[in-house]
Formats: structure tokens, C-alpha cells, sequence
């Protein structure tokens, strides 16, 4: 059986070491190993992303020679092994040559353990970011810029890209944007891109609670503070400890509390509801809201202050509607989900129900474009999904209320009424449409050329023209 992510192999063969290592190392699954063949054993049955290997192996009557084989021999079967090194007083050449030779790093004798301690874990915090790395070029090469996230819209790819950056500083975050854009995918990203992965993540919406409960949920009570608490309580800040707290529609949290949050958020410790003992809490908070922070202060409906804490970094996730080629991807993204949920083998989208997607304003994003293909999979017939069976509002789509093209007519309207021209000229407007047409084609046929250009009726040649005329990434 594997001794997992956190195993720390070490090898010496003085049991009283290895017994002194154990003991210091306790916070890993520390496993042994007295000599080469065992060391190497261990490392092909089990691998070990840490190895404290002493170089002095017998026999040694030629120097270290027995110390540097079983490190050329561990790192050959696993090249991403941290080897950290022990050598004596008198053998720092053959650390400098063990270095040389692929080891992470060395440590002469006697022992000093705290030191060790920290090279150790600096050393286990290295294969966690080298482990993650991976797994993000895995996910890159899925498209899938973040776990849980289907894009491939240039202005979310850089979002994307933000949270990765802040994920890996310890700041404060807040997640702007509308109802149903993603905005709590993005938060547990934030968490498990971060340090804190492998500690609690908490949610709390703060809309969701009565005001009457929040300090409480907060913070958490003692017994007998108020009618009901018959036994202590823990708040969500304090079961998020060493984690992360996610404060979701912050925007409606109220004033008394914010106070109480700015305190925290200043302090860093608590008092339970009806305590006197302050508790210190370590976590990352971040936040998110669908209202603009900036107008909610000048409505006095929000303190400044606790905003400039929770906004060392600002998200804006733009609204669906403003990605146009990610609304048929992530169609197609969940309709194949919900395919295998329910049993359905290869469900699909006819070309009327990709149209009427494409030229809806969607105002309840990702969820709303969701739940209409959910429950239009249920009705479907024979998982073959047509427009009729999506269920949008009349008129929804291009030259409909809300409608993308119903924006642009009420603009025309409103320059007609101020006596100005309508904005586009024939070529311009030619252009644009072009340019979504090709977009749509290519997310429906999921970037294969040769069904895109089928849908458009042309010809490959002409569809690589067209993509490089309207620089259009595939």
C-alpha cells in the first residue's frame, strides 16, 4: 500500500538516526531504510516524494560511493524524488557532487532538527506545487482553465489567470459579478489552487441567514447565551480555521455585523456569542456579491473600510451574455453531464436549438442556461434536444427583448430620437456578423474544422481564411 503524498523516506543504517528522525518527522508518514537495496526497493514498490538519504552507506571504504549510487538509483526510477542529503563534517565535496548529481539539497552532521524540519517541509511544499502544476497543464489541455470552469472566451481566460496568480498569495478576495456567473466556482478554486488545499473550505451566504442568526453562524455561541443553546456551538469562521472562508453575497450582510467582521478581519481573533475568551482564527477569506460594492458604500448600505479588507484583490467575472463563444460550449459541456447522469447515451443539440442558444441574453447565466438544459433533456425526445424543448421567452433572441440584437436596436433607437446615425456602416455590420457566425460554428462543432465548415456550407479553405481575417483562435 502506497504511504501517500506526504511519505518521507529515510535511509541510514544507524537505527539510533533513523529513530531520532522518526520521532522529529512525526508530522509525516516517515518509512525506513538501512541500506541501498532496501532504500531502492521501497522507492520502486511505494515511491517517496522525499528521501533523507545519508551519503555515508556501508561500505564506504572508497568514500560516500555506496550514498551517491542509491541517489543516481533512486532519482532514475523517480526523477521528481526530493533527496535531501546527510553527510559528516569531513565529506562536503561529496554533498557538492551529490548536488551535482540531481539531489535537492544537503545537511552536514550532527543534527540540528528544527533545521531539518524546515528543509523537509520545504521540500514537501515543492512537490505539492510541482504536483499541482501538472495537474493544471492536465486540465489546460482539457480546456478546462480551472477545475469546474469550461471557457474559452479571451476576457474569462484572463480571469482565469487572475485567480491563479492570487490564489498563490495569501490576500484577501472579492469575486464580483452577476447571479449564476460562476462566482463560487471560481471562490473554491481560489482554495484549492491556494496553500490552504488541504484545509477546511467553508461557505456561508449571507443572504441566506436570518439577521438574527448571522453573529451566531459567524462566530458561533456558547451554552446558555441564549434561549435554545443548549450546548456550545463552533461559528463557520472558527470551523475554517487554517483554511478557507468563503462570504458569499457579502453585499447583504448587515451594518452591526460589519463591524464585528472588520474587527476580526483586523484582529484575527473571536468571541463566541455569550463568551468572554478570545479564540485565534488563521484563514483566507474570500468574498463574493452580485451588487457593486462601490454603490452600496455610497448608499451608506456598506462600510468602506471593511471593503478595502476584503478587496486586496478584485475578480469581475464578466456576464454570459458578453461571452458569446462560451454559451454553446458550455451547452455542450452540460448537456453531455447530464447525458451520462441520467443514462442517456450521445444526447445532442439540433441546429435550431443551437441557434436559439446562442441568440439568447441568458440574464440568469451559467445557472439559468443549466437548468433550461436539464429539464430539457428530461422532455427531449430520444436525447435530441430542439429548440421548442429549451423553452425560452419569445423574443428573447436577437431582435427580442433582451437579446443581444434587441440592445443594439434600442440604441439605434435612442441616437435615432437624438437625431445622430445609427453607429455601424453596411460593411462594418457585414463584418460583425461574419465574425459570430464563424465563432458559433466553431464552438457548436467544438473546434473541428471540418464540421464547422460544414454548418457554415463553405469550404475548409475558406473557413481557415476566415478565421485568420478575424483572428479567431482555435
Amino acid at each position: 500500500m502506497s504511504p501517500g503524498n506526504n511519505a518521507l523516506l529515510v535511509v541510514d543504517d544507524d537505527e539510533g538516526i533513523r529513530r531520532q528522525l522518526r520521532w522529529a518527522l512525526d508530522g509525516f508518514s516517515v518509512i525506513e531504510a538501512e541500506d541501498r537495496g532496501s532504500a531502492v526497493a521501497r522507492v520502486e514498490k511505494d515511491g517517496a516524494p522525499v528521501v533523507i538519504l545519508d551519503l555515508g552507506l556501508p561500505p564506504d571504504v572508497d568514500g560516500p560511493s555506496e550514498g551517491l549510487r542509491a541517489l543516481e538509483e533512486i532519482l532514475r526510477i523517480a526523477p521528481d524524488t526530493k533527496v535531501i542529503v546527510m553527510t559528516g563534517q569531513t565529506e562536503r565535496e561529496y554533498a557538492v557532487q551529490a548536488v551535482g548529481l540531481g539531489a535537492y539539497d544537503f545537511y552536514q552532521k550532527p543534527l540540528e532538527l528544527d533545521a531539518l524540519q524546515l528543509v523537509v517541509g520545504r521540500a514537501m511544499r515543492l512537490v505539492e506545487l510541482e504536483t499541482e502544476n501538472r495537474r493544471l497543464a492536465d486540465s489546460a489541455g482539457e480546456a478546462a482553465p480551472l477545475p469546474g470552469l469550461v471557457t474559452s472566451d479571451p476576457a474569462m481566460l484572463k480571469v482565469c489567470e487572475e485567480v491563479r496568480r492570487f490564489a498563490a498569495a495569501n490576500m484577501t478576495i472579492l469575486v464580483v459579478g452577476e447571479s449564476g456567473t460562476g462566482k463560487e466556482v471560481l471562490a473554491r478554486a481560489i482554495h484549492d489552487l491556494s496553500a490552504r488545499a488541504r484545509q477546511p473550505y467553508v461557505a456561508i451566504n449571507c443572504a441566506a441567514v436570518p439577521d438574527t442568526l448571522l453573529e451566531s453562524e459567524f462566530f458561533g455561541h456558547e451554552k446558555g447565551s441564549f434561549t435554545g443553546a443548549n450546548k456550545s456551538v463552533q461559528g463557520k469562521v472558527e470551523l475554517a480555521n487554517k483554511g478557507t472562508l468563503l462570504l458569499d453575497e457579502i453585499g447583504d450582510l448587515p451594518l452591526p455585523l460589519q463591524a464585528k467582521l472588520l474587527r476580526f478581519l483586523q484582529e484575527r481573533v473571536i468571541e463566541r456569542v455569550g463568551g468572554r475568551r478570545e479564540i485565534p482564527v488563521d484563514i483566507r477569506v474570500v468574498s463574493a456579491t452580485n451588487r457593486d460594492p462601490q454603490s452600496l458604500i455610497e448608499e451608506g448600505l456598506f462600510r468602506e473600510d471593511l471593503y478595502y479588507r476584503l478587496s486586496e484583490a478584485v475578480v469581475q467575472i464578466p456576464p454570459l451574455r458578453e461571452r458569446p463563444n462560451d454559451i454553446i460550449a458550455i451547452a455542450q459541456h452540460l448537456l453531455g453531464k447530464f447525458g451520462k447522469e441520467t443514462g442517456i447515451a450521445s444526447p445532442g443539440f439540433t441546429q435550431r436549438a443551437l441557434s436559439s442558444l446562442a441568440g439568447y441574453a441568458w440574464p440568469g447565466n451559467v445557472r439559468e442556461l443549466e437548468n433550461r438544459i436539464k429539464r430539457a433533456l428530461v422532455t427531449a425526445d430520444g436525447g435530441r434536444i430542439d429548440d421548442s424543448a429549451l423553452d425560452l421567452p419569445r423574443h428573447a433572441g436577437p431582435g427580442g427583448p433582451g437579446g443581444p440584437a434587441s440592445a443594439a436596436g434600442e440604441a439605434d433607437a435612442d441616437a435615432a430620437a437624438a437625431g445622430e446615425a445609427p453607429v455601424l456602416t453596411l460593411k462594418e455590420a457585414r463584418e460583425q456578423a461574419e465574425r459570430l457566425a464563424v465563432e458559433r460554428a466553431m464552438a457548436a462543432a467544438e473546434g473541428n474544422i471540418s464540421k464547422a465548415s460544414k454548418l457554415l456550407e463553405t469550404s475548409r479553405p475558406t473557413l481557415y481564411q476566415l478565421l485568420k481575417q478575424h483572428d479567431i483562435k482555435t
